[in-house]
């Protein structure tokens, strides 16, 4: 019986590594969007981790028909009131983000002084490295025992699209967020189950390392005394925010095929 393909919604060849890593005892065949010719983008509206990783696996399972994971993550600065968060990706580049104060509000950064930092990519796009540096010039004076961040990251798994209402369930309290589960919670979305992960460290004054990528340069790991960029992909993958909701998802795929192959 031909394993059954599971569709990891990214165009980040460095992510796609490090699923088809983390993913590898689960029983399905891992494809990405690229392997199936898909090059539409599923916009990322959402103004939290789940929503984004909501919108991104019902869209993508909508346009292939395939089981879909997809997961959206970021790093979490204490100092800088959560920021960049959701925007870890596009940090720099929205002028509509919602603004979270932060520790030094430098006239440079957009949606303050009305100065767009300039990035170095093709037309002027912010590349990693430009995030990474505006991450840092945004600390500027900022002591050591303040430089407390996380990354943090949600899988989202699905196989249909959204409800007909387009609208994700949320929980009793009715402040749009889904509350996270030690496992994974069934059901928590309209066809979605979600699972979570984070890991906490500090943000250093320079970027240290060739490995990883994003903001893994200036994610400082004091369990290991390294940053992110340094250790090696296996340690990484043993430690990161995603290799803790993966692990979860391994389990969750797990038992939705054996669910399933008990049917047949």
């Amino acid at each position: 019986m031909p394993q059954p393909k599971l569709l990891i919604a990214t165009g980040n060849p460095g992510k796609m590594r490090e699923y088809r890593d983390l993913l590898r005892a689960v029983p399905y065949q891992l494809v990405s969007l690229s392997d199936m010719g898909i090059t539409d983008e599923v916009e990322e509206t959402g103004v939290t981790f789940y929503e984004n990783a909501a919108l991104k696996t019902s869209g993508y399972a909508a346009l292939s028909g395939m089981l879909t994971l997809a997961d959206d993550s970021g790093l979490e600065v204490d100092a800088l009131g959560g920021a960049p968060g959701v925007y870890s990706a596009r940090y720099g580049e929205l002028p509509d983000a919602p603004r979270q104060e932060p520790f030094a509000a430098p006239p440079y950064e957009r949606g303050v002084g009305g100065v767009v930092p300039a990035g170095t990519g093709p037309d002027g796009k912010m590349t990693d490295q430009d995030r990474v540096s505006l991450l840092l010039r945004n600390m500027e004076g900022v002591p050591w025992e303040r430089r407390t961040a996380r990354f943090r990251c949600v899988i989202a798994v699905g196989r249909l699209g959204m409800a007909e209402s387009g609208q994700n369930r949320t929980d009793s309290q009715g402040n749009g967020e889904i509350p996270p589960t030690p496992l994974y919670e069934r059901g928590a979305s309209d066809g979605l189950t979600f699972m979570v992960g984070s890991v906490a460290g500090m943000i250093q004054y320079e970027p240290v390392g060739d490995e990883g990528f994003g903001y893994d340069p200036v994610f400082y790991l004091p369990s290991f005394g390294q940053t992110m960029a340094q250790i090696s992909l296996a340690d990484k993958n043993r430690i990161s925010h995603r290799s803790d909701a993966a692990r979860k998802a391994v389990a969750f795929l797990s038992d939705q095929l054996s669910a399933i192959s008990g049917q047949q």
